[in-house]
């Protein structure tokens, strides 16, 4: 199978690589000369084999739309494209329309794995056509982890539902983050312990509360035990605001994610530690950029 892959940043460059080394042919496009395989999209376009699957992997907005918009007037009747960015989920409907429109079809596919995608690779959570899915099942059989299935994939839904599931797990990875950061700021302020990196090292087999996440921590503390080097200034990609906005909407009680969400609006004022976590693990997991503190350690 050949497909194209437009945006080569971190998550593309990745996902391009995994994908070749599963034995996936992948032609890649992005304006950094330094990583794009050809020089244009027209030549993306004229390199993959007719029926074309075009995934792309860029920033979530308007950068989605004008790609979505250029695809439309050059790919062709029977095309697919899949957005496997973190769009959000009520746009996918006003990009399926349009590609519809011309007989393209599309797919929208929430990608969890983050820099660490290329070697466990990635969880994948996609809305859209049941013969669309299964039409580049290779694809995401290639991209998810190795075993069954099911624990890595899932077909959500209709257009809209697989952008929908990620919101929601990214609303769910911001109380989780915020609550180990939470928990390490307590440990660090009582005299008493002595070893906070041996406390969650110990923390990550056999307890209740071991997880990916908390393995970062620990890898986080193991690079910087204080976190010197990192300011306690947390960005947020609009995922958790929309989560928030959907708890809302449709009457859900959910104080954990909306207290993780206003809490990385604080850290624009403060640099506490707790907050310091946060940033830490958002850099470990998907290599976001941290800032230095506000003062020197």
């Amino acid at each position: 199978m050949h497909i194209g892959l437009i945006g080569l940043g971190k998550m593309g460059y990745n996902m391009r690589e995994r994908l070749r080394s599963k034995g996936i042919e992948v032609t890649g496009y992005d304006r950094n000369p330094e990583v794009t395989d050809v020089a244009s999209l027209d030549e993306l376009i004229a390199a993959i084999p007719a029926p074309r699957v075009v995934w792309i992997m860029v920033p979530a907005g308007k950068v989605t739309d004008e790609v979505i918009t250029e695809l439309g007037g050059k790919l062709s009747q029977g095309d697919l494209v899949i957005d496997g960015g973190n769009t959000k989920f009520s746009s996918d409907q006003e990009h399926s329309e349009a590609l519809a429109a011309k007989g393209i079809s599309f797919l929208d596919c929430g990608v969890s794995g983050g820099v660490w995608g290329l070697e466990n690779g990635y969880g994948l959570m996609v809305g859209g056509a049941e013969a669309d899915v299964e039409r580049v099942m290779p694809v995401f059989d290639a991209l998810r982890p190795e075993g069954a299935r099911e624990e890595s994939f899932v077909h959500v839904g209709e257009t809209g539902a697989g952008h929908y599931a990620k919101m929601v797990h990214n609303g769910i990875e911001y109380g989780l983050m915020q609550a180990y950061a939470e928990g390490y700021e307590l440990l660090e302020a009582k005299d008493i312990i002595k070893d906070v990196p041996g406390t969650f090292r110990a923390w990550q087999k056999g307890t209740v509360v071991r997880s990916w996440l908390l393995d970062l921590l620990v890898k986080a503390l193991e690079e910087d035990p204080k976190l010197s080097n990192i300011g306690a200034y947390i960005e947020d990609s609009g995922e958790g605001r929309w989560t928030v906005e959907q708890a809302i909407a449709n009457e859900v009680a959910a104080p954990a994610i909306t207290a993780a969400l206003f809490a990385r609006f604080s850290s624009r004022q403060e640099d506490a530690p707790s907050l310091k976590m946060v940033a830490a693990l958002r850099n470990q997991f998907g290599g976001h950029a941290v800032r230095p503190p506000r003062t020197s350690p």
